[in-house]
Protein backbone atom coordinates (compact mmCIF):
# COMPACT_ATOMS: atom_id res chain seq x y z
CA UNK A 1 0.00 0.00 0.00
CA UNK A 2 1.54 3.21 -0.63
CA UNK A 3 0.55 6.27 1.52
CA UNK A 4 -0.42 9.93 1.53
CA UNK A 5 0.45 10.55 5.23
CA UNK A 6 3.04 9.64 7.81
CA UNK A 7 1.70 10.64 11.43
CA UNK A 8 4.37 10.82 13.88
CA UNK A 9 1.71 10.68 16.45
CA UNK A 10 -0.72 7.74 17.03
CA UNK A 11 -4.32 8.07 15.89
CA UNK A 12 -5.74 7.69 19.54
CA UNK A 13 -4.66 11.28 19.91
CA UNK A 14 -6.96 12.42 17.39
CA UNK A 15 -10.04 10.28 18.15
CA UNK A 16 -9.15 10.88 22.36
CA UNK A 17 -10.47 14.42 21.61
CA UNK A 18 -13.19 13.63 19.03
CA UNK A 19 -11.34 14.68 15.56
CA UNK A 20 -11.58 11.97 13.22
CA UNK A 21 -8.37 12.23 10.44
CA UNK A 22 -9.33 12.24 7.19
CA UNK A 23 -11.18 8.57 6.40
CA UNK A 24 -10.36 9.12 2.08
CA UNK A 25 -6.57 9.51 3.14
CA UNK A 26 -4.02 6.61 3.46
CA UNK A 27 -2.22 6.95 6.59
CA UNK A 28 0.40 5.06 8.61
CA UNK A 29 1.29 5.66 11.75
CA UNK A 30 4.41 5.42 13.49
CA UNK A 31 6.70 6.30 16.46
CA UNK A 32 9.50 8.10 14.84
CA UNK A 33 12.07 5.44 15.75
CA UNK A 34 10.28 2.41 14.02
CA UNK A 35 12.35 0.77 11.55
CA UNK A 36 10.36 1.90 8.65
CA UNK A 37 9.79 5.76 9.11
CA UNK A 38 12.73 6.87 6.75
CA UNK A 39 10.81 4.72 3.73
CA UNK A 40 7.15 5.66 4.45
CA UNK A 41 8.64 9.63 4.57
CA UNK A 42 10.09 8.43 0.90
CA UNK A 43 6.73 7.42 -0.86
CA UNK A 44 3.92 9.84 1.54
CA UNK A 45 2.73 13.32 0.45
CA UNK A 46 2.91 14.72 4.18
CA UNK A 47 3.92 14.02 7.57
CA UNK A 48 2.22 14.84 10.76
CA UNK A 49 4.56 15.62 13.32
CA UNK A 50 4.26 16.67 17.37
CA UNK A 51 5.83 20.28 17.42
CA UNK A 52 7.32 19.07 20.98
CA UNK A 53 10.23 16.33 20.95
CA UNK A 54 13.73 15.86 19.57
CA UNK A 55 15.09 16.98 16.25
CA UNK A 56 13.85 14.60 13.93
CA UNK A 57 16.84 13.23 11.94
CA UNK A 58 18.03 14.80 8.37
CA UNK A 59 18.57 11.29 6.75
CA UNK A 60 14.77 10.79 7.46
CA UNK A 61 14.05 13.33 4.47
CA UNK A 62 16.83 11.67 2.17
CA UNK A 63 15.17 10.67 -1.33
CA UNK A 64 12.04 11.95 -0.08
CA UNK A 65 9.10 13.29 -2.54
CA UNK A 66 7.42 14.71 0.88
CA UNK A 67 5.81 18.03 0.23
CA UNK A 68 4.82 18.88 3.57
CA UNK A 69 5.98 18.65 7.22
CA UNK A 70 3.08 19.81 9.24
CA UNK A 71 3.52 20.45 12.64
CA UNK A 72 0.30 20.01 15.30
CA UNK A 73 1.14 23.36 17.20
CA UNK A 74 3.00 26.26 16.98
CA UNK A 75 6.42 25.01 17.12
CA UNK A 76 8.51 23.93 14.04
CA UNK A 77 12.58 23.59 15.50
CA UNK A 78 12.44 19.89 15.07
CA UNK A 79 13.51 19.84 11.41
CA UNK A 80 15.98 21.91 10.11
CA UNK A 81 15.39 25.52 8.30
CA UNK A 82 17.99 25.29 5.39
CA UNK A 83 17.37 21.37 4.06
CA UNK A 84 13.50 22.08 3.83
CA UNK A 85 14.30 24.87 1.86
CA UNK A 86 17.07 23.13 0.11
CA UNK A 87 14.28 20.26 -0.72
CA UNK A 88 11.84 22.47 -1.50
CA UNK A 89 9.47 20.60 1.38
CA UNK A 90 6.77 23.05 2.92
CA UNK A 91 6.79 23.48 6.67
CA UNK A 92 3.75 24.57 8.45
CA UNK A 93 2.86 24.77 11.89
CA UNK A 94 -1.18 25.96 13.54
CA UNK A 95 -0.49 29.69 14.69
CA UNK A 96 -3.30 30.25 17.39
CA UNK A 97 -4.45 27.08 18.20
CA UNK A 98 -3.22 27.44 21.94
CA UNK A 99 -4.22 30.67 22.63
CA UNK A 100 -6.70 30.63 25.28
CA UNK A 101 -4.92 27.77 26.69
CA UNK A 102 -1.74 29.71 26.85
CA UNK A 103 -3.21 32.82 28.11
CA UNK A 104 -4.59 30.77 31.08
CA UNK A 105 -1.32 29.42 31.93
CA UNK A 106 0.23 33.04 31.66
CA UNK A 107 -2.20 34.69 33.87
CA UNK A 108 -2.58 32.06 36.27
CA UNK A 109 0.88 31.08 37.24
CA UNK A 110 1.54 34.86 37.47
CA UNK A 111 -0.84 35.19 40.09
CA UNK A 112 -0.19 32.24 41.79
CA UNK A 113 3.71 33.66 42.46
CA UNK A 114 2.86 36.88 43.04
CA UNK A 115 0.09 35.55 46.00
CA UNK A 116 1.55 32.60 46.52
CA UNK A 117 -1.02 30.27 46.83
CA UNK A 118 1.20 27.57 45.87
CA UNK A 119 3.19 28.05 49.16
CA UNK A 120 0.13 29.02 51.03
CA UNK A 121 -1.29 25.50 50.26
CA UNK A 122 1.84 23.47 51.70
CA UNK A 123 2.20 25.53 54.61
CA UNK A 124 -1.57 25.03 55.54
CA UNK A 125 -1.11 21.17 54.68
CA UNK A 126 1.88 21.40 56.72
CA UNK A 127 -0.21 22.62 59.91
CA UNK A 128 0.66 26.47 60.33
CA UNK A 129 -2.60 27.69 59.06
CA UNK A 130 -2.22 30.74 61.07
CA UNK A 131 1.09 31.54 61.06
CA UNK A 132 1.02 31.37 56.92
CA UNK A 133 -2.19 34.03 56.74
CA UNK A 134 0.08 35.85 59.27
CA UNK A 135 3.03 36.29 57.11
CA UNK A 136 0.75 36.61 53.42
CA UNK A 137 -1.24 39.66 55.29
CA UNK A 138 2.14 41.35 56.37
CA UNK A 139 3.80 41.02 53.12
CA UNK A 140 0.73 42.93 51.00
CA UNK A 141 0.96 40.48 48.16
CA UNK A 142 0.10 42.50 45.14
CA UNK A 143 -2.47 41.41 41.96
CA UNK A 144 -2.16 42.31 38.74
CA UNK A 145 -3.82 45.66 39.10
CA UNK A 146 -1.54 48.85 37.57
CA UNK A 147 1.40 46.51 37.68
CA UNK A 148 3.88 46.23 34.18
CA UNK A 149 3.49 43.15 32.37
CA UNK A 150 6.48 42.70 29.59
CA UNK A 151 5.71 40.57 26.62
CA UNK A 152 8.73 39.21 24.80
CA UNK A 153 7.39 38.30 21.12
CA UNK A 154 3.98 39.87 20.43
CA UNK A 155 2.88 37.18 17.75
CA UNK A 156 -0.17 35.45 17.72
CA UNK A 157 -0.22 34.16 21.02
CA UNK A 158 1.65 37.20 22.87
CA UNK A 159 -1.28 38.92 21.49
CA UNK A 160 -3.75 37.03 23.33
CA UNK A 161 -1.78 36.83 26.50
CA UNK A 162 -1.09 40.29 26.76
CA UNK A 163 -4.78 40.81 26.18
CA UNK A 164 -5.30 38.62 29.13
CA UNK A 165 -3.17 40.42 31.89
CA UNK A 166 -4.70 44.07 30.29
CA UNK A 167 -7.96 42.27 31.33
CA UNK A 168 -6.94 42.36 34.50
CA UNK A 169 -5.83 46.35 34.91
CA UNK A 170 -2.25 45.09 33.99
CA UNK A 171 -0.17 47.85 31.87
CA UNK A 172 1.66 46.50 28.97
CA UNK A 173 5.17 47.05 27.21
CA UNK A 174 6.66 44.75 24.83
CA UNK A 175 9.33 44.05 22.74
CA UNK A 176 9.28 42.39 19.22
CA UNK A 177 11.71 42.39 16.27
CA UNK A 178 8.73 43.17 13.77
CA UNK A 179 5.96 45.84 13.44
CA UNK A 180 3.55 45.08 15.90
CA UNK A 181 2.03 48.65 16.08
CA UNK A 182 -1.82 48.40 14.75
CA UNK A 183 -2.05 45.37 17.21
CA UNK A 184 -0.15 47.34 19.98
CA UNK A 185 -2.30 50.69 19.37
CA UNK A 186 -5.25 48.41 19.68
CA UNK A 187 -4.13 46.33 23.00
CA UNK A 188 -2.79 49.70 24.38
CA UNK A 189 0.74 48.21 24.71
CA UNK A 190 4.17 50.53 23.93
CA UNK A 191 6.75 49.36 22.34
CA UNK A 192 10.17 48.92 24.26
CA UNK A 193 13.68 47.24 23.65
CA UNK A 194 14.13 43.66 25.48
CA UNK A 195 16.66 45.79 28.39
CA UNK A 196 14.08 48.45 29.11
CA UNK A 197 11.13 45.89 29.26
CA UNK A 198 13.48 43.51 31.50
CA UNK A 199 13.87 47.03 33.83
CA UNK A 200 10.38 47.98 34.13
CA UNK A 201 8.12 45.09 34.28
CA UNK A 202 6.86 43.40 37.19
CA UNK A 203 5.58 40.64 35.32
CA UNK A 204 7.83 38.77 32.47
CA UNK A 205 6.48 36.62 29.52
CA UNK A 206 8.36 35.04 26.64
CA UNK A 207 6.70 34.37 23.75
CA UNK A 208 9.16 33.65 20.69
CA UNK A 209 10.70 30.90 18.45
CA UNK A 210 13.81 29.10 18.97
CA UNK A 211 15.92 30.50 16.47
CA UNK A 212 19.69 31.25 16.31
CA UNK A 213 18.59 35.07 17.25
CA UNK A 214 16.66 33.66 20.18
CA UNK A 215 18.84 30.78 21.77
CA UNK A 216 20.05 31.39 25.08
CA UNK A 217 17.78 34.97 24.85
CA UNK A 218 17.51 35.59 28.78
CA UNK A 219 20.71 34.71 30.63
CA UNK A 220 22.64 35.93 33.14
CA UNK A 221 23.09 39.34 32.18
CA UNK A 222 19.23 39.57 31.21
CA UNK A 223 18.16 38.48 34.98
CA UNK A 224 20.50 40.79 36.59
CA UNK A 225 18.70 43.48 34.67
CA UNK A 226 15.28 42.69 35.64
CA UNK A 227 13.44 44.54 38.79
CA UNK A 228 14.49 42.86 42.28
CA UNK A 229 11.27 40.57 42.89
CA UNK A 230 10.25 40.23 39.24
CA UNK A 231 8.33 37.20 37.55
CA UNK A 232 9.25 35.82 35.13
CA UNK A 233 7.09 32.84 32.74
CA UNK A 234 8.63 30.88 30.07
CA UNK A 235 6.27 28.70 28.18
CA UNK A 236 8.21 29.40 24.33
CA UNK A 237 10.97 27.16 23.63
CA UNK A 238 13.72 25.33 26.42
CA UNK A 239 16.51 27.27 25.29
CA UNK A 240 15.52 30.51 25.06
CA UNK A 241 15.85 30.67 28.68
CA UNK A 242 19.24 30.11 30.09
CA UNK A 243 18.70 27.09 33.09
CA UNK A 244 21.62 28.08 34.98
CA UNK A 245 21.33 31.46 34.78
CA UNK A 246 17.40 31.21 36.00
CA UNK A 247 18.25 28.86 39.14
CA UNK A 248 21.26 31.59 40.32
CA UNK A 249 18.53 34.40 40.33
CA UNK A 250 15.69 32.46 42.09
CA UNK A 251 18.59 31.38 44.75
CA UNK A 252 20.12 34.69 45.03
CA UNK A 253 16.87 36.16 45.33
CA UNK A 254 16.96 38.49 43.12
CA UNK A 255 13.97 37.09 41.30
CA UNK A 256 10.66 37.03 42.40
CA UNK A 257 9.55 33.83 41.17
CA UNK A 258 9.33 31.47 37.85
CA UNK A 259 7.06 29.28 36.09
CA UNK A 260 8.87 26.90 33.73
CA UNK A 261 7.17 24.82 30.85
CA UNK A 262 9.85 24.55 28.81
CA UNK A 263 13.30 22.82 28.84
CA UNK A 264 16.54 22.76 27.36
CA UNK A 265 16.42 19.11 27.49
CA UNK A 266 12.84 17.09 27.76
CA UNK A 267 12.55 15.23 30.44
CA UNK A 268 14.13 17.73 32.51
CA UNK A 269 17.31 15.98 33.61
CA UNK A 270 17.67 14.68 36.88
CA UNK A 271 20.71 16.65 37.42
CA UNK A 272 19.38 19.96 36.36
CA UNK A 273 19.75 23.58 38.76
CA UNK A 274 16.12 24.05 38.85
CA UNK A 275 15.65 20.69 40.07
CA UNK A 276 18.05 21.21 42.97
CA UNK A 277 17.53 24.69 44.95
CA UNK A 278 17.05 25.30 48.74
CA UNK A 279 13.44 24.81 49.52
CA UNK A 280 13.27 28.51 50.21
CA UNK A 281 14.04 29.02 46.71
CA UNK A 282 12.22 25.86 45.22
CA UNK A 283 8.97 27.51 46.75
CA UNK A 284 9.19 30.13 43.84
CA UNK A 285 9.53 27.67 41.62
CA UNK A 286 6.60 26.13 39.58
CA UNK A 287 7.42 23.81 36.85
CA UNK A 288 4.84 21.97 34.07
CA UNK A 289 5.54 19.88 31.52
CA UNK A 290 5.47 21.35 28.36
CA UNK A 291 1.06 21.27 28.98
CA UNK A 292 0.98 25.29 28.95
CA UNK A 293 -0.87 25.11 25.41
CA UNK A 294 -2.68 21.67 25.73
CA UNK A 295 -6.11 21.72 26.84
CA UNK A 296 -9.30 19.50 25.19
CA UNK A 297 -10.35 22.89 23.34
CA UNK A 298 -6.92 23.57 22.03
CA UNK A 299 -6.27 19.85 20.92
CA UNK A 300 -9.31 20.08 18.99
CA UNK A 301 -8.34 23.03 17.04
CA UNK A 302 -4.35 21.89 16.28
CA UNK A 303 -5.73 18.50 15.41
CA UNK A 304 -8.36 19.61 13.04
CA UNK A 305 -6.12 22.47 11.33
CA UNK A 306 -3.49 20.42 10.91
CA UNK A 307 -5.51 17.44 8.89
CA UNK A 308 -7.48 19.75 6.76
CA UNK A 309 -3.92 21.26 5.58
CA UNK A 310 -2.56 17.74 5.04
CA UNK A 311 -6.04 17.69 2.52
CA UNK A 312 -5.56 20.50 0.85
CA UNK A 313 -1.65 19.70 -0.26
CA UNK A 314 -2.46 15.99 -1.00
CA UNK A 315 -5.56 17.71 -3.27
CA UNK A 316 -3.40 19.29 -4.82
CA UNK A 317 -3.66 23.25 -3.59
CA UNK A 318 -0.97 25.05 -2.82
CA UNK A 319 0.34 27.28 -0.64
CA UNK A 320 -0.44 25.32 2.38
CA UNK A 321 -2.40 27.45 5.25
CA UNK A 322 -0.08 28.54 7.62
CA UNK A 323 2.71 28.30 5.65
CA UNK A 324 6.05 28.58 8.18
CA UNK A 325 8.67 28.16 5.25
Amino acid sequence: MTYDVICLRPELDFLSVGVTPPQELNIAYRAPSDDDVGPLCREAIVMLVPAAGPPLPPSLFDGTRLQLVQFTGAGVDRVNEAQMKALHIAVANVPGGSNSAMAEYTVVNALNLMRRFSWADKKIKAGHYITSRQWMVKQNLPGLEGKQVGIIGLGVIGQNVAASFKRFGAHIIYTDNLDRSAVANALGARAVSLQELLRESDVISVHVPLIDETRGLIGTREFGLMKPGAIIIQASRGAVVNEKALAESLQSGHLGGAAVDVFEEEPLPAQSPLLHLPEEHADRLLLTPHIAGITLQSFQTLFKSSWDNALRVIKGHQPPLHRIY
